[in-house]
C-alpha cells in the first residue's frame, strides 16, 4: 500500500511537522507498506483556479505531486490549528485534489496549547467527507506537540506512545481493509 502523510503547515520551524516525522517512522519500521511526506512547504500552489483531475491535467510544476496524489492509497493528515480549523495551506492543497473516493484517511492536529489542536480536528473530518474519503474515527491529538517530540520526529514524552500506538493500529486497520477492498 502506498501511504502519503500530508504535512499542512506553511511555517519554516513547524512543530506539527514533527509529528509527521514520527509517524512516518513509526510506520515505515512496523509495516510493509511505502509511506512518505508531503510538506505542503515544497510545493507552490496559486490559489485554486482549476481542479486537477489526473497527473496528465497537472500542470507541469505540480505533475510530480498529482502521481503522488493520485497514486496513494492512504493519507494521514497532519495539521496544526489556525484560528479553530487547519491551515488554509493544507485545504489549498487538497482543494487542487478533490476526490479521494474510498481512501482512508487519518486525522492528526498538534498544537502547543492544551487542546492539541481538537477544533481543528472536527473541522477536517468534514472535509475528508467532502473528498469522498473514509475518515478513521480514532484520531491523533496533539496538545503540547513542542513537549511531545524533538525536531527529528523522534518521542521525547514517553507517556504519548500509547497514544501514537493506538492511533496507528486502528488507521492501518481501516487503510488495509478499504485497500484489500478495493483490490477485489
Amino acid at each position: 500500500m502506498n501511504i502519503e502523510i500530508i504535512a499542512g503547515s506553511p511555517r519554516r520551524e513547524s512543530v506539527s511537522f514533527r509529528v509527521a516525522l514520527h509517524l512516518q517512522q513509526q510506520l515505515t519500521q512496523s509495516s510493509s507498506h511505502q509511506v512518505n511526506i508531503i510538506d505542503v512547504r515544497d510545493w507552490n500552489f496559486p490559489l485554486l483556479q482549476d481542479v486537477i483531475n489526473s497527473p496528465e491535467t497537472a500542470p507541469e510544476h505540480l505533475a510530480p505531486l498529482a502521481r503522488r496524489m493520485f497514486a496513494a492509497d492512504a493519507f494521514i493528515l497532519v495539521t496544526p490549528e489556525y484560528n479553530g480549523t487547519y491551515t488554509a495551506a493544507l485545504k489549498n492543497l487538497l482543494d487542487h485534489f478533490p476526490k479521494q473516493s474510498h481512501k482512508a484517511f487519518g486525522v492528526v492536529t498538534a498544537s502547543p496549547g492544551a487542546m492539541g489542536g481538537m477544533r481543528g480536528s472536527q473541522q477536517l473530518l468534514l472535509l475528508v467527507s467532502a473528498l469522498f474519503g473514509v475518515a478513521c474515527p480514532n484520531m491523533l491529538i496533539v496538545p503540547g506537540v513542542e513537549k511531545k517530540f524533538d525536531a527529528e520526529g523522534q518521542l521525547i514524552d514517553s507517556s504519548f506512545a500509547k497514544s501514537v500506538e493506538t492511533f496507528l493500529r486502528e488507521w492501518l486497520w481501516l487503510a488495509e481493509a478499504l485497500y484489500a477492498t478495493k483490490a477485489r
